[in-house]
């Protein structure tokens, strides 16, 4: 828990993360106002520049964590796995983490599912639809059976830190933590190396999330200055409906989470407020990956379980990703004027559930998953480009919704754990 110290300077830097949000939310309206494109000029490129330094400051920042991830994932991981003792233990908390990932991927494709079915955000759509034959721009990458095996096991382990390979480094982690733990004594000194790696992983974090507030405000800049607020007239009841989606898929996260911790849950919002500001504010979960973790520390969460549950979370728990993938494949189909029988839909869902698993560290993987999926039910790829250019309005609160999954998840595993159910 939060000593009393703390909890001020923690404050602060979510009211600095919050304030940075809606900073670049007024100043990305007004570059958006003041220097749009005109007839005379169709490319402002002032406009472009600036854009241009907004994305190399939130770069900047999403290169840090990812600098942060791999060694971090690594040394948590190995620690908590040799401080189990036992590939029982291990296995055993794994087991319950997929059951959960499992049950909650299942939940969030059949809200996004119904959703759309009841709102029918694509027949109100005023827009030009794209040519069938339109190119995405999307790399062609296919959701298959090798995908998804060459993303779970390495060929080497120094490759997956390179690329960030989440799951590769949980594979190797867990291995090299097993085999600390079954030869006892003999590893207690890369054991201890790797517990003090790891908190100087941590105050590594907490040195980059000083500059969080920057990234934020430069990333919303960025993508008002581009769009402006008036793309949500144009999308507004897509936009709309979906976000609202989002808040039934958290409402109903945080009930499940309630009926397995109390009131606790309430005080895991409290913590994860950072974290989640900081996911929405960068469109990417990723980049709260490390203050997540060390805020559901501070929460009392089990250090051992967290280190083992959230990466692989970050893989198979992508809850507010796995609704939007539903909601935008219907979408389209609306768009279109395609009626999907509910057999198909319910085909698509469990095609979804599997596939989206196969493309991990896939740049926008989400769409490619997208792209898959409509090519298999016969819908046109083209669509797609209806969503290409509020994809990042949609990301923000997509990763903040996989952030509270993953916090749930962790904590409810962990409570489990601590009493021995």
């Amino acid at each position: 828990m939060d000593t009393p110290s703390e909890l001020p300077q923690n404050n602060r830097q979510t009211i600095y993360v919050g304030i940075a949000l809606l900073m670049g939310v007024l100043v990305g309206e007004l570059l958006n106002l003041t220097l749009a494109a005109t007839e005379s000029m169709p490319v402002n490129p002032l406009l472009g520049q600036i854009i241009e330094v907004f994305t190399l400051l939130t770069d900047i920042f999403l290169r840090l964590i990812k600098m942060i991830i791999s060694p971090l994932v690594f040394s948590i991981l190995v620690v908590g796995v040799a401080k189990m003792g036992d590939i029982q233990t291990v296995g055993r908390i794994g087991i319950k983490a997929m059951l959960w990932f499992f049950l909650a991927s299942i939940s969030s494709l059949l809200l996004g599912m119904l959703l759309v079915n009841i709102l029918e955000p694509g027949r109100s759509l005023v827009i030009e639809l794209p040519a069938l034959d339109a190119e995405t721009g999307l790399a062609q990458v296919r959701p298959t059976l090798a995908n998804f095996i060459a993303h779970i096991v390495p060929k080497s382990i120094t490759e997956a830190m390179a690329g960030n390979e989440i799951l590769q480094i949980v594979v190797f982690s867990m291995f090299f933590g097993v085999a600390c733990a079954s030869i006892g004594e003999l590893a207690l000194p890369i054991v201890k190396v790797l517990d003090s790696l790891a908190h100087i992983m941590l105050k590594v974090t907490a040195y980059v999330m000083k500059y969080a507030p920057i990234a934020v405000f430069s990333a919303i800049a960025s993508v008002i200055a581009q769009q402006g607020l008036s793309v949500l007239l144009t999308y507004g009841k897509f936009i709309s409906e979906f976000y609202f989606g989002l808040v039934l898929l958290c409402l109903l996260l945080c009930f499940v989470g309630f009926l397995f911790v109390g009131s606790s849950i309430f005080s895991l919002l409290k913590h994860i407020r950072e974290p989640m500001l900081l996911a929405f504010g960068t469109a990417s979960s990723e980049s709260a990956y490390p203050k997540l973790l060390e805020q559901l520390d501070r929460h009392g969460c089990d250090k051992k379980v967290c280190g083992l549950v959230l990466p692989l979370g970050y893989s198979f728990n992508l809850d507010g990703s796995m609704m939007y993938m539903t909601f935008a494949v219907l979408f389209i189909a609306q768009a279109y004027g395609i009626d999907m029988p509910l057999s198909e839909q319910f085909l698509m869902l469990l095609v979804l559930l599997f596939t989206s698993k196969g493309v991990a560290g896939v740049p926008r993987a989400s769409l490619i998953v997208i792209a898959a999926t409509l090519s298999m039910f016969q819908l046109p790829e083209a669509g797609l480009l209806l969503l290409l250019g509020i994809d990042q309005l949609l990301d923000m609160g997509r990763s903040a919704t996989n952030v509270l999954g993953n916090s749930i998840a962790a904590t409810v595993l962990s409570r489990w754990e601590k009493s021995g159910r």
